[in-house]
């Protein structure tokens, strides 16, 4: 359970939307949310094909591939998104909701694996190892990244994810093998949009928020 009470915050859904956009318009809420011109926001996307180095990777954690290449300001190292990954990225100000960085780790673990329950798998996590786990198997990663007390990048969710383009790299510093999705477990691939809901209906309960769905261009606005 949350340890702050319910308070307002948006959610702002990108749909399908390349990385680096993605990323600039994660800047752009960050920027506002720090001189208080936005509540917390929540943003879900899915990615087209990209990989991403984040402060402990280096280049040649990616070999030379087709695919386009990101270093980021996240922890950890390489990772994969792509079509059928449910991303998210919450960009909450940590001083006002009194949350450190495990508390805020574990809440969005949470999340996962409440969503994972409603598909009737057993999710967990393992010490240390930070993400969502089903039987020794990583369905789902976690990396952040705090500006100013401001949090950004998030989670990213396994759900119909073509896993052999985790085969390249080696996820979050581990053997590719260890990768698993939602459609190889259950048999069957599962709608986006119902995952994205069942998400941000869990978020919304366990960080006890409501969340508000806004356009895109209230970014753009003063607001």
């Amino acid at each position: 359970m949350s340890r702050f009470h319910k308070r307002l915050m948006y959610w702002i859904d990108l749909g399908y939307m390349d990385y680096e956009k993605s990323l600039n318009v994660q800047k752009r809420v960050i920027d506002k949310r720090e001189i208080g011109a936005l509540p917390d926001v929540l943003l879900t996307v899915e990615h087209p094909h990209v990989y991403t180095i984040g402060r402990r990777g280096k280049n040649e954690d990616v070999p030379s591939v087709s695919l386009p290449v990101f270093k980021v300001e996240r922890g950890g190292t390489v990772t994969y998104h792509g079509p059928g990954q449910l991303v998210a990225y919450p960009i909450i100000k940590l001083d006002e909701t009194h949350l450190d960085i495990p508390q805020f780790v574990k809440m969005l673990e949470e999340v996962g694996i409440s969503l994972l329950k409603d598909y009737n798998v057993d999710a967990d996590r393992i010490e240390g190892k930070a993400g969502v786990w089903i039987g020794g198997k990583k369905i789902a990663s976690i990396g952040l990244a705090v500006k100013n007390w401001v949090t950004y990048h998030g989670i990213a969710i396994n759900i119909n994810v073509d896993l052999r383009y985790f085969q390249a790299i080696k996820p979050c510093g581990f053997p590719p093998n260890l990768m698993t999705s939602l459609n190889e477990i259950i048999g069957r691939n599962i709608p986006m949009d119902e995952a994205k809901r069942k998400f941000i209906q869990h978020f919304a309960n366990i960080f006890s928020v409501e969340l508000i769905e806004k356009p895109l261009d209230i970014l753009f606005t003063n607001c």
